[in-house]
């Protein structure tokens, strides 16, 4: 019996997602390699040894911790963190015995820098725009996404807002949340989440939202990261309002005078990089498409 046309279309939706994720890999690894070529260069000018044993125990420990929290198989997470260092090592020239799991490894003690030639970045803007195209848009890794269990997203929301509105909450700008609905939806992955600010901090609920802000995932990073104002993104109509307009509102315009220095440094370079990067991206499929 040949497959039903819906059957068929959620096959190629999910092989699309695949692929989607296998590009991820790629870019990850590329990455990787980035970051062993700077730590053997670390290594060599501290005069630091190459491999280090209890590290590669704890490395091993931990993605063995990993692999069985999310499901995988500890024989394929040791397979592939083995293949990752395989290719560390070749690329620095390292010839050992066995798999190591040292992930920063270098040169031995009193050897010279491996890599002339110094910094190596790794902003967004080094990354060429060839690269950034093949990067899987949202809507390609959305089912990946969504098959991630709710409570970790949940979670991960609830602990990313707790931080960044740390000082609001603490000096009571919020507390006309108390007990309010306000939905976020990121259209482009099919995500949506209803907050309330409840005993001083904020969580996801399951209830209907009194108003709600949508918008690509582009978008609302180039929000959080303030390289888009919201004047402009609700005025071009890449993010959309809808329902109690005055809660909507209240909640955007504060939000926009939060204090940038408010935001812990480390959490302002991750918004504002991963928000250029996305922007990158999303410039270079445009141009791919045209």
């Amino acid at each position: 019996m040949s497959p039903l046309p819906r059957d068929r279309w959620l096959l190629d939706r999910t092989r699309g997602a695949i692929d989607g994720v296998d590009d991820g890999l790629i870019l990850l690894l590329a990455t990787r390699r980035r970051l062993v070529r700077l730590v053997a260069w670390l290594k060599a000018r501290a005069g630091v040894a190459g491999r280090d044993a209890g590290r590669e125990q704890r490395v091993h420990t931990r993605a063995q911790t990993l692999a069985a929290r999310v499901g995988v198989p500890g024989a394929t997470a040791r397979a592939l963190v083995g293949l990752a260092i395989d290719d560390a090592c070749l690329q620095q020239g390292i010839v050992g015995e066995g798999r190591g799991l040292d992930v920063d490894q270098g040169r031995a003690r009193g050897q010279g820098p491996m890599i002339p030639g110094m910094p190596i970045s790794l902003a967004p803007s080094t990354l060429a725009p060839h690269v950034l195209r093949w990067m899987p848009p949202p809507r390609r890794v959305a089912p990946l996404v969504r098959a991630m269990p709710g409570r970790w997203l949940h979670a991960l929301l609830e602990k990313a807002m707790a931080r960044v509105l740390a000082v609001p909450l603490r000096d009571g700008s919020l507390d006309f949340m108390q007990g309010r609905r306000l939905g976020i939806e990121v259209s482009d992955l099919g995500l949506r989440w209803v907050l309330t600010r409840d005993d001083g901090r904020f969580r996801v609920m399951a209830d209907e939202p009194e108003a709600s802000v949508s918008g690509s995932a582009t978008d609302l990073l180039l929000l959080a990261g303030r390289l888009e104002d919201a004047d402009t993104l609700f005025f071009q109509r890449r993010l959309v309002l809808t329902g109690d307009t005055e809660l909507g509102l209240t909640a955007r315009n504060l939000l926009e005078r939060l204090p940038w220095e408010d935001v812990p440094l480390g959490l302002r370079i991750a918004l504002h990089r991963g928000a250029r990067l996305a922007r990158m991206a999303r410039e270079a499929h445009r141009e791919r498409s045209a």
